[in-house]
Formats: C-alpha cells, sequence, structure tokens
C-alpha cells in the first residue's frame, strides 16, 4: 500500500471535501477519490459516507484515521532520524599542512569528535598545492594550508589569520647575539629546509635570491619535528612556524633568530569547493573553523 494514501485520507478527514483535499494537496479531485477507494478496496471498508452536501467518516474511518495518525508519525521520526543520522555519521577527509596537523587543529577535532562521535575523521597531510588540488578532484571535504592568500573560481577560501614565521637556531648560534638580522646575515649559513614546495620555503628562498645570498648547502626534510633536531644540534638554521616551536624555545632547545622581512608572510586558509555538499557535521566542524576566526 502506498502510503500516500493515507496522507490523502488524513486531509479529506481533516477538510470533510475531496475538492478542498485535492487543492491542498496539489492533485485531481479524481486521484483523491481514486486514492480513497484503493483504500477502502484494502481494507474491505467503507470510509466516507454522505451527510447532505457534506462527508464524514464513517466508524471505520474514524478508527483507520487515529491508525493513520500514528503510522505517518512513525515514518515523519523515522524520515528525520534517518536524515539527522546520516549527517551525523560517516568519514570526514581533511588535508592539511603538517604544522597546522599537530599544533593548530587538536582541539577542534576532539570538541569535533566528543560532538560527533559516530563520525569518522581523516586527517591526511601534505603540501598546499597538492591539498587544493585534492579539493579540486574530491579527495578532500576541505583542507587548512598555510600559503599566502589566494583566490580561485571553483573554490571557497577563507582566511583564518595569519601564522608568524620565524627563523630557528641552535641557541650557541652566532647570530644569536645581534640584535637585527637581515637575509645578507646568512651567508655561508646551512639551511634545513621543508620539502620543494612549501610555499614559506618558496618565499625564504626567494629573498636569499634577491639579497643575492647563496645557499651553500642545505638539507631538506618532510617532517617538522627531525627538522628541530637537527637544528637542535647546530646543523643549520630554518624557517618555521612560530607556533610548531613554540615549546623548545620555552625551554631553552632552540633560539628564535631577529629576523622578518615583508615578503615572508603566509595565512591558515580554509578551502572547500563552491560545489561541495555540506551534510551538517561538515558544516559544524567549518563553523567552529571560522567562528575561532572571526573572534580573533
Amino acid at each position: 500500500m502506498d502510503t500516500r494514501y493515507l496522507q490523502t485520507f488524513r486531509e479529506v478527514a481533516k477538510w470533510q471535501s475531496f475538492t478542498r483535499a485535492a487543492e491542498v494537496l496539489g492533485y485531481a479531485q479524481s486521484s483523491v477519490t481514486t486514492q480513497i477507494q484503493n483504500l477502502e478496496n484494502e481494507f474491505g471498508v467503507t470510509l466516507f459516507e454522505r451527510w447532505g452536501r457534506k462527508i464524514r467518516l464513517t466508524h471505520a474511518g474514524e478508527l483507520l484515521l487515529g491508525y493513520s495518525e500514528q503510522l505517518l508519525a512513525v515514518l515523519e521520526e523515522a524520515r528525520v532520524s534517518l536524515s539527522e543520522q546520516s549527517q551525523m555519521a560517516g568519514t570526514l577527509t581533511i588535508g592539511t599542512v603538517e604544522s597546522l596537523a599537530a599544533f593548530y587543529l587538536p582541539p577542534y577535532l576532539q570538541r569535533f569528535r566528543q560532538e560527533h562521535p559516530k563520525m569518522k575523521v581523516l586527517l591526511h597531510p601534505g603540501i598546499c598545492s597538492e591539498l587544493r588540488q585534492g579539493v579540486k578532484d574530491g579527495t578532500f571535504d576541505f583542507v587548512v594550508v598555510l600559503d599566502w592568500l589566494q583566490t580561485h573560481p571553483d573554490l571557497t577560501c577563507i582566511n583564518l589569520g595569519e601564522v608568524e614565521l620565524v627563523v630557528i637556531a641552535a641557541p650557541d648560534h652566532r647570530l644569536t647575539q645581534k640584535q637585527r638580522v637581515t637575509a645578507t646575515d646568512f651567508a655561508g649559513e646551512n639551511w634545513i629546509f621543508t620539502e620543494a614546495g612549501c610555499s614559506y620555503r618558496s618565499m625564504m628562498e626567494q629573498v636569499l635570491r634577491d639579497a643575492d645570498t647563496p645557499i651553500e648547502t642545505s638539507l631538506e626534510f618532510g617532517s617538522l619535528e627531525a627538522i628541530k633536531q637537527c637544528v637542535a644540534y647546530g646543523l643549520g638554521i630554518a624557517l618555521v612556524p612560530r607556533l610548531a616551536v613554540m615549546d623548545e624555545v620555552e625551554k631553552g632547545k632552540l633560539a628564535v633568530l631577529p629576523f622578518s622581512h615583508p615578503d615572508i608572510r603566509v595565512y591558515k586558509q580554509l578551502v572547500y569547493h563552491k560545489k561541495k555538499w555540506m551534510p551538517q557535521a561538515l558544516r559544524r566542524f567549518l563553523d567552529m573553523l571560522t567562528d575561532e576566526a572571526g573572534s580573533v
């Protein structure tokens, strides 16, 4: 039996009119009449009787109306529940850079998991260009990158705030004694870089080229922890987000050199596809990130 017949029956009983029920439901009156006849044939009873110019429920109709109300209420409850569950369960795939995965996102992930325990969250590290491409390809639901401000016709890019970059060195490094360090002071220094394609590595390399400061030798690691350890052991200097070294600097394991440059600036950016379907759980995570950024 088509449950729409019960909805039609309920409307006819409500208005005590086939014509009015048809108008409310957007059906032809003949369709309403046919549906009621199908119900009567299904149960082998008469549901309405004529009373002058009007109609009214028979005893059987009154009984069926009670059952119909219960059944339609249960179906509506199931529809709402299934809709909510489908949006509150599943997998959320997030792409981000290592520093944000380790030092920015964890509190949000914790809060999100507490609110949506049935959601599975997959966090994938990568470099910014690959992460953006992953959004375009549908690999990620969204990404949080650390890059210069960019726009794209297919992507929504939201600035979550600037992240300070610092040059770190071992505490006994010669440049820690200077009040101000410029790009030319890095002549002859060994650099320990993040992997190729990292936005702020490219910025630093360009600043050094503009200052005619050659990069004598360098090491390259995809891991921030490896970079920090090598710097602490005096193997070179590195450009990293301050948030990734605050603990080591406070404990005296690393030193921040007094260097800054206007061309070396990056921002946390939330990126997702403009055509991305937004289930409720995903919207909640995005709201957490943007609300926090807006309050700073």
